[in-house]
């Protein structure tokens, strides 16, 4: 359960949810619109409709990948509103990862100043992560997330089976965000990912219920606690300014989780230089990173476009770099005092 009062709503994860409709159904109106991406539709698409057999659930199938994210697609989504009569008892339901997420939320947003969306996640980062918290969004071409709002869902449903038809890679991208809930906030779970990550990369069930179960709840205390991102809530970015920049200059050819991993390092790296951590955590980070199949160095890039990335994020504030740094595994706190010697330093060996 994220507690945010009146907008507080639930989180349920398991196997076989997709298709348990009495999660879903208190929270349709009456009109709903399913939206989903061309690789999760034939997989989940028709059964879902089945399953809510008797509610109207129009579909919207987007193509997949970050490429989607940007306003044409929202304006696909209020055409197919608009077009349909949707009024303001509609509900979007956000049928895929993050990318379907964040696009949903977003129409859901602004649609009629506001209509009910629930998330229902197929991907692990999805699932641990995006789902969460109500950041909703699109990219703009000087940078990712610029153009968003907070839009909470009604429910998250995650259904823990649909996340067997993800390759190899898109799993490990998920297991990034997983490495990060535990690096800002639970040193015990961080032990039990370096004990449990073979497992849980073979999926099995008590262990993959239980990691996804624990970084939502360490999003959902931080999110209660900072729906907005004015204080600690900015914690879950760790690693995710360095990630941003790497999405951003391979053209998304490096997938979220992907440069989250290198920018977790990357972050580590940072604090070390700066005297907060010592070396055996930047290495524990590196050897969970490896054991997860991630990438523990960021692909080349010139200083001069590194400084360009960073300075677009949109966490930089009255013109300086704010930074999610460790004072420990399981304790972040963001800096915004960083010296460019220290950046530039762990920059020049960001792609060793």
């Amino acid at each position: 359960m994220v507690e945010l009062g009146a907008k507080s709503y639930p989180i349920y994860i398991g196997a076989g949810l997709l298709t348990q409709t009495d999660l879903i159904k208190p929270m349709l109106g009456s009109s709903n619109v399913i939206v989903t991406d061309n690789r999760v539709a034939p997989l989940y698409l028709a059964d879902l409709q089945a399953a809510l057999d008797g509610h109207l659930t129009d579909a919207v199938v987007l193509p997949e990948g970050e490429a989607t994210k940007n306003i044409d697609s929202i304006m696909r989504i209020i055409d197919a509103l608009t077009e349909s009569a949707c009024g303001r008892d509609t509900t979007l339901i956000a049928l895929g990862g993050g990318v379907i997420g964040d696009i949903t939320g977003f129409a859901a947003s602004i649609y009629l100043r506001g209509v009910n969306f629930v998330q229902m996640p197929t991907t692990l980062l999805a699932q641990v992560d995006a789902s969460v918290g109500g950041k909703t969004g699109v990219n703009h071409e000087r940078g990712k997330n610029l153009i968003g709002t907070f839009h909470q869902p009604s429910c998250v449903i995650g259904d823990t089976e649909t996340l067997r038809s993800l390759d190899q890679r898109q799993f490990r991208s998920g297991l990034a965000e997983v490495i990060k809930h535990a690096l800002v906030a639970d040193p015990v779970f961080f032990e039990w990912l370096e004990g449990n990550m073979a497992e849980l990369q073979q999926l099995k069930p008590q262990i993959l219920h239980h990691a996804i179960a624990r970084c939502c709840e360490i999003k959902s205390d931080i999110v209660a606690r900072d729906e907005r991102e004015s204080g600690p809530r900015a914690l879950l970015n760790l690693g995710h300014t360095f990630a941003h920049a790497i999405e951003a200059e391979t053209d998304y050819a490096w997938l979220h989780g992907e440069a989250v991993a290198a920018g977790l390092v990357l972050a580590a790296r940072l604090s070390e230089k700066l005297g907060y951590i010592d070396t055996e955590i930047v290495e524990r980070t590196q050897r969970l990173n490896v054991a997860a199949g991630l990438p523990v160095a960021a692909p080349e890039i010139s200083s001069q476009r590194w400084h360009s990335w960073l300075q677009a994020d949109k966490k930089s504030a009255a013109g300086r770099l704010r930074f999610v740094l460790l004072n420990a595994i399981g304790q972040a706190y963001v800096v915004s005092d960083v010296p460019d010697a220290k950046v530039e330093e762990v920059l020049r060996t960001a792609h060793l």
